[in-house]
């Protein structure tokens, strides 16, 4: 890397590995060290007034450190917390080279950079449970700083806290804020419970295909990519339905999927496209016994988690505790906008979309219509725990027809804290019935709509062979950590969010600055003083621009012959030509 491209900072640094592997120690080990503690489990487990010190080996960052004289005072951290540590000079030194402590520990040592520390637990004066260091190993030099959060007179400065640094950037972010890593941890502890309760019911976890021929299972834009050995374009699957009721029919009583799907519909606090769902299909049961095991589920979960079957999002007390409240969405719709859907067609739905001043268009068909009247109106009034059931036929193309409520299907849909979080169904298996749907949801493609379904033949080919009655659900698990965290915003979920591509600082091209006369070597010094552009140059004054880019080469001791300030005019003379 061009050492004009790095900070002050970053080129002690690198001076300091160098020094460190002249002196012959390995900045970058390649040898396993043992450790035997953590530091939370050294708190916990300390006792006053043992006859017999603990010794532990441990590792981690150095995170602050504190120099007097012979003796210092770091911080550690490693994968479970922080712990103090006492280092003295003739303890890590005991013979007379004391380079270890002076000359490493002291001056080429950095905060951020992983050690490995010797010795025994003890208790300061001051009551801190420490480390009393009785050897030092260096394990791998941090060659950027870390942004650590320092503070004075009780205020925080140099905070890690801008939400596009912390999210591009995750691996800062979880060293640096405390409660990062936590919420991670709780979303191990989330797909963890809901394995255990998937598992011991009986059901089994299997994979199915992320690339497909045919985006189906769910309305939405898929993300489209090229399979070269085949020459044929493929779909990144938008949901796992189809593959998963096919194993229904192959005979498994129940299966259920953790994985990834991909949705090409933008980005927003609730939203991802690349997000993880869980996907579960049980042989013989209907949606009101999905209602019924969603629930126990849900509270398992939150009982896991928070250790209670409650949790508070933005001062509101949410409970998980079963039973949910269950309610039609033609209700829900009537309850909140006073206007009955019920045996309407197209055209007066469409209608009563006019009247509420909605924004609809001739690509939205009567499902699309509804559906648009509920998000926009009902679902986020829903904070506790709702089942929105028994949704029209033209929103649901895979669900069985009601068997009671003409024109409607068996559907549900759970809203928490204003959002869907499942969506559920007495699954559609009679096999004509399921084509009908499909070649609706075509005609509606022809209108428009790009999220339409498209007719997936060989899983009408499956069902033909014979599918048993089944249930089958989708939960977002993205949304569910949210929940169960407390947080409002999914990218807080998600190590690695879906960001927008860092902005570059644009830069002309070296060609630009040799037409002016100005010699190959000199440019990266020029864009380092800030004139990345040669336009930047146009109105300095030659004076100043000379001063600048010869203090770049003083600073950084590049040895080059500096240009006077007569040719320097020429450049800029030469801009305006």
């Amino acid at each position: 890397m061009n050492v004009l491209e790095l900070s002050e900072q970053e080129i002690i640094r690198r001076n300091s590995l160098n020094e460190l592997r002249a002196m012959g120690i390995d900045p970058y080990p390649a040898a396993e060290y043992v450790t035997n503690a953590f530091s939370t489990d050294i708190k916990a487990d300390f006792k006053d007034g043992e006859a017999e010190p603990r010794k532990v080996s441990v590792a981690g960052r150095m995170m602050s450190r504190r120099v007097m004289g012979k003796a210092s005072f770091i911080e550690l951290q490693d994968s479970k917390g922080r712990i103090q540590v006492y280092i003295t000079r003739d303890d890590i030194c005991p013979d007379e080279n004391k380079d270890l402590y002076n000359v490493v520990f002291k001056r080429l040592l950095d905060l951020g950079d992983f050690i490995g520390i010797e010795g025994f637990v003890f208790r300061t004066q001051a009551g801190e449970i420490s480390i009393h260091a009785q050897r030092l190993t260096v394990l791998a030099k941090s060659l950027r700083p870390l942004p650590i959060v320092k503070y004075k007179d009780g205020v925080a400065y140099d905070k890690f806290e801008d939400p596009e640094l912390r999210y591009r950037q995750r691996y800062v972010d979880l060293v640096v804020n405390d409660g990062v890593k936590d919420i991670f941890l709780q979303r191990a502890t989330v797909i963890r419970t809901i394995r255990r309760v998937l598992d011991e019911a009986g059901y089994t976890e299997v994979e199915t295909p992320t690339l497909q021929n045919i985006a189906g299972g769910a309305s939405a834009k898929p993300f489209i990519t090229h399979f070269n050995a085949l020459d044929t374009d493929m779909y990144m699957r938008i949901a796992t339905e189809l593959y998963l009721k096919r194993l229904i029919v192959g005979g498994f009583e129940g299966v259920y999927e953790i994985g990834k799907n991909f949705r090409n519909e933008g980005m927003d606090r609730n939203h991802n496209p690349e997000f993880t769902c869980m996907e579960l299909y049980v042989q013989y049961k209907d949606y009101n016994w999905m209602m019924s095991f969603t629930e126990k589920l849900l509270e398992a979960v939150c009982i896991a988690v928070n250790g209670k079957p409650e949790r508070e999002i933005d001062g509101t007390v949410i409970s998980f505790k079963a039973p949910y409240r269950r309610l039609p969405i033609l209700d829900a719709i009537k309850e909140k906008t006073g206007y009955d859907l019920n045996g309407m067609d197209e055209a007066q739905i469409r209608e009563v979309c006019q009247k509420l001043n909605m924004e609809i268009d001739d690509t939205m068909g009567k499902g699309k219509l509804i559906d648009e009247i509920f998000g926009e109106f009902c679902e986020g009034t829903f904070i506790q725990p709702t089942f929105i059931t028994d949704y029209p036929v033209e929103m649901s193309p895979l669900t069985k027809m009601h068997r009671s409520k003409p024109g409607l299907t068996e559907r549900f849909e759970l809203m928490v804290n204003g959002k869907e979080l499942a969506n559920a169904y007495s699954e559609l298996n009679d096999p004509i019935d399921q084509e009908e749907r499909f070649k609706e949801q075509m005609r509606l493609a022809d209108k428009g709509d790009d999220e339409a379904m498209i007719i997936d033949q060989d899983f009408l080919r499956a069902l033909q062979y014979g599918m048993p009655p089944t249930s089958g659900i989708g939960i977002g698990i993205d949304r569910l950590v949210m929940l169960m965290t407390g947080k409002t915003y999914i990218q807080e979920v998600l190590f690695f969010p879906q960001m927008r591509p860092e902005k570059v600082t644009p830069k002309d091209n070296v060609a630009k600055y040799v037409a002016l006369g100005i010699s190959e070597e000199w440019v990266p010094l020029i864009q380092k003083a800030g004139y990345n552009l040669v336009s930047d140059m146009k109105e300095v004054n030659p004076q100043k621009l000379h001063m600048d880019i010869c203090g770049v080469n003083k600073k950084y001791k590049l040895g080059l012959t500096n240009p006077s300030v007569d040719e320097v005019t020429t450049w800029i003379s030469k801009i305006t030509e």
